[in-house]
């Protein structure tokens, strides 16, 4: 009889480890993000300490910033049937940021964008920056995305990050003070606003450069997304991808996001501004209204249900759709080793235009001591998750 009991209770013990380890699986397989731990993040990089800080509304939306580069590693947000998922393409450790592609997610400056061979005169000097990207500047060269940032958690919803650019760093002159203030709110939205100061004149370009695919970062290309765009003209491109100076209409153009257009319908075109882009990746000249945030982009995936509606001060938006992402490590493996593949994600890059300190005709990107450069730009998604849905 003991025998007979033995074997019972053995035989529900191997069901039940059966049945947690098929819930533990289905588990793995329903999970729609990977969770990033803050453990990960907490070392040091270039003798500075790193951090993960974590933004949380009242609906379930959360934002995970580290201060390696002031990077926005994770956006969770909510679909048609409420279950969250991440929209940003990043990485799960700081190690990863620091060997991998720089801009994921990152604050660029101190001057986002293209500088045409790297030069430019300013009061009657010239400077000579770094040439990075071709024959021309790219992204401030060893920018602030490369930068450990000073940080401080304000509260549950808001960060604050401060990087100094050296008087000479990388070329520029002034000794410039950037501060950048991510914050969430209830109405799903991610607030970053922009403060710099300087004591020297210099030029300054600010962006964020996240990727993002609103079905969820490393599931599949994003040309199925609809994006329109608030802009009558774009600044077209030389070969080398400087802006000739020209403002152009985009009516009959590849380049017409007045109405919802899927990002794959022209993308394929015979139009030589795609051929020297590779794709899109190329300024809009926002239609402005007002001197607060205004309407710049609404970006849409069908599949999902997830919308993302863009609103800035900027005169400017960059328009980029992962044209050079590889699937290949150690740039292009991300979050839970998925590859991120070519046109696996979209930039919405509100900024000032590209090589405007070369260019008269464009708005200006010269700050001067005594003045306060002040900028906000506003990513907002819908869904709407209900209060503790998630």
């Amino acid at each position: 009889m003991n025998g007979w009991v033995a074997v019972a209770v053995s035989s529900l013990v191997v069901v039940a480890v059966a049945l947690q380890a098929s819930s533990l699986v289905a588990q793995a397989q329903t999970k729609a993000y990977v969770e990033i731990k803050r453990e990960a993040f907490q070392k040091e990089v270039d003798a500075r300490p790193t951090d993960l800080y974590t933004l949380k509304n009242g609906t379930g939306m959360v934002v995970k910033i580290t201060n390696q580069g002031a990077k926005i590693v994770q956006i969770l947000v909510p679909d048609k049937s409420a279950q969250l998922g991440d929209v940003v393409l990043g990485y799960e450790t700081v190690d990863q940021y620091v060997a991998g592609r720089a801009s994921y997610g990152a604050i660029i400056g101190r001057y986002a964008n293209r500088i045409a061979k790297g030069r430019f005169t300013l009061n009657g000097q010239e400077y000579q920056l770094p040439v990075n990207n071709g024959p021309n500047h790219l992204h401030g060269g060893r920018g602030s995305h490369f930068r450990v940032w000073d940080a401080r958690q304000i509260d549950d919803r808001s960060v604050r990050l401060t990087y100094v650019f050296k008087d000479s760093e990388e070329g520029y002159p002034g000794n410039t003070r950037l501060t950048v203030v991510y914050t969430v709110t209830d109405d799903q939205e991610l607030k970053i606003a922009y403060e710099a100061v300087t004591d020297k004149p210099t030029v300054i370009n600010f962006t964020n450069h996240a990727f993002f695919n609103l079905a969820g970062e490393g599931k599949g290309d994003i040309l199925g997304h609809e994006l329109t765009i608030n802009a009558d003209r774009f600044t077209p491109i030389d070969a080398t991808s400087i802006p000739t100076g020209e403002l152009r209409a985009v009516t009959g153009t590849p380049f017409d996001f007045t109405r919802p257009m899927k990002i794959g319908a022209r993308i394929s075109d015979a139009d030589e501004q795609l051929k020297f882009g590779a794709g899109y990746d190329h300024n809009f000249v926002l239609n402005k209204t007002g001197a607060g945030p205004s309407f710049a982009a609404r970006l849409a995936d069908p599949a999902s249900g997830r919308v993302m509606e863009v609103y800035t001060t900027e005169p400017g938006m960059q328009l980029y759709t992962g044209n050079f992402n590889t699937g290949k490590p150690p740039a292009d493996i991300g979050k839970g080793g998925k590859p991120y593949n070519f046109r696996e994600a979209v930039c919405l890059e509100t900024q000032h235009f590209p090589d405007s300190p070369n260019k008269a005709n464009f708005p200006t990107t010269v700050l001067n001591p005594g003045q306060t450069f002040t900028s906000t730009t506003i990513y907002k998604f819908l869904p709407r998750s209900p209060a503790g849905k998630n």
